[in-house]
């Protein structure tokens, strides 16, 4: 890609809220796990990665395979989260490595470091570098848990001495997943690169993956979780891991297994994707949305049936605020629709309309996308509580944009030509609706319909 074109992608990028980058990000280094279109995921990810860790457009940075902060860290990054969303077990900060890695080269394990870059100096990526990068991943594992440990003296201070709390909170982590690494990898090598239904014999081996003691500790576990769930078409499904392992679909039972931590896990990821369309829907940004939406109308729905949960239980509530947060923010945002489309499309007398009146097509967009978010709501409307106003909506619309296009249509016919401009671009907008609500085969037949309006007319002056 030129750099030009780099530019305008990443230009596009930037525009987009940090949610929506994080969530892009998420789906793109999943699609990387498995394989597919790896070179355009690769250059997105890029992108996006400079946006969010604030990297200047004309910045010189090194090659990504020769940073040893990256080679390091490696290990880390199924886990990395990207935003200030709060994180969950089983996932990490980017924002944490920077603090990290310079504490570890200034007091954590300089010695190791310093060998470690200069192995780098003359290692090959194949060969000698990733040696390297182990041994160092092992000495930083054994500095962070040593600082980290419960038996280090004077603790806090030397925590402090690290980074923020929120470095700190992800330290031990950081130094068990390093320590970790050989298992996680063969954890990750015994899977598919994509599971796309989680049944029982995709739920017995991966049950057997498991079956690496490092891995059971209440610390790993959770990464070892998400490792599964980052497989999984439908990442909620991971609670099947869960109730397998309970052998009961109780939540008491499955929350007093180790396992139970799989729930949490495919709340944590539906409150984010919740938070993102609720973020994307204040903006005015629909790209995403209908992803947003299945993901959530099948996570609600699956838990719901596939989890005995209590109404006031910590798990209950979390669903229940779930589903409460996403119809509010859909309801709110499905009453302003039809306001918008009768504001455009409201016909008026002609001594009402100025002359030079003109008709914003980015509005008529920003409205088309509007309807097209009603017609998409109306498809998970029930599993999301908003059953009701989307229908009720979506038929509104349909009844007064059918109404408005004929009488605008009629319209054409006669009136003051000093409007006629005005009324052709109301036309044209509501001609864009039809195509949304009822398809292109009747859009067309509208236009044939204006275009015969307006022909009419001009025959008829030209007969006078």
């Amino acid at each position: 890609m030129g750099q030009k074109s780099t530019e305008r992608l990443r230009d596009y990028l930037a525009q987009l809220p940090p949610q929506s980058q994080a969530l892009l990000m998420r789906e793109l280094e999943r699609a990387v796990e498995r394989g597919d279109d790896v070179a355009i995921a690769n250059l997105v990810l890029e992108q996006l990665r400079k946006i969010v860790r604030g990297v200047e457009q004309d910045e010189q940075t090194q090659p990504r395979s020769d940073d040893p902060a990256r080679l390091l860290f490696r290990p880390l990054e199924p886990f990395l989260a990207e935003t200030n969303f709060p994180t969950r077990p089983g996932q990490l900060r980017r924002a944490s490595l920077l603090p990290i890695w310079q504490w570890l080269a200034r007091e954590g394990a300089p010695e190791a470091a310093r060998e470690f870059e200069a192995a780098l100096a003359v290692a090959s990526e194949s060969g000698p570098m990733e040696v390297a990068a182990r041994k160092f991943q092992l000495a930083a594992a054994e500095a962070i848990l040593k600082i980290a440990g419960p038996s280090q003296d004077d603790r806090q201070r030397a925590l402090s001495r690290v980074g923020p709390p929120s470095v700190v909170e992800d330290l031990l982590p950081i130094g068990l997943v390093l320590q970790a690494r050989e298992a996680l990898e063969t954890l990750g090598s015994r899977l598919p690169s994509q599971i796309r239904v989680f049944a029982e014999g995709q739920i017995a081996s991966a049950t057997e993956a498991l079956k690496l003691p490092s891995l059971q500790t209440p610390q790993l576990l959770p990464f070892a979780l998400s490792l599964i769930a980052q497989r999984l078409a439908a990442p909620w499904q991971i609670i099947r891991l869960a109730v397998k392992m309970a052998a009961s679909d109780d939540e008491l039972r499955v929350a007093a297994t180790p396992y139970g931590i799989a729930v949490t896990i495919a709340l944590h990821d539906l409150s984010f994707v919740a938070a993102c369309l609720r973020t994307d829907i204040r903006r005015g940004h629909f790209d995403y949305v209908g992803e947003q939406l299945k993901t959530l109308h099948d996570g609600v729905r699956g838990l719901r049936t596939e989890l005995d949960l209590r109404n006031d239980s910590t798990w209950g509530r979390q669903l229940t605020s779930v589903r409460a947060d996403t119809s509010n923010a859909l309801q709110s945002e499905i009453d302003s629709v039809p306001g918008r489309v009768r504001r455009i499309l409201r016909q008026r007398a002609d001594k009402d309309i100025v002359a030079g009146a003109k008709i914003d097509a980015s509005e008529v967009e920003d409205a088309a996308a509007l309807i097209d978010f009603v017609a998409v709501c109306r498809t998970y409307a029930s599993e999301l509580a908003i059953n009701e106003v989307t229908l009720r909506t979506f038929s509104d619309l349909q009844h007064y944009v059918e109404q408005s296009t004929e009488g605008l249509v009629q319209a054409l016919r006669g009136g003051d030509a000093r409007v006629r401009t005005f009324r052709q671009q109301q036309v044209k907008a509501a001609i864009r609706f039809c195509e949304v609500l009822f398809g292109h085969d009747y859009a067309s037949l509208m236009n044939r319909a204006a275009e015969n309006a307006v022909t009419g007319e001009r025959k008829s002056s030209r007969a006078g």
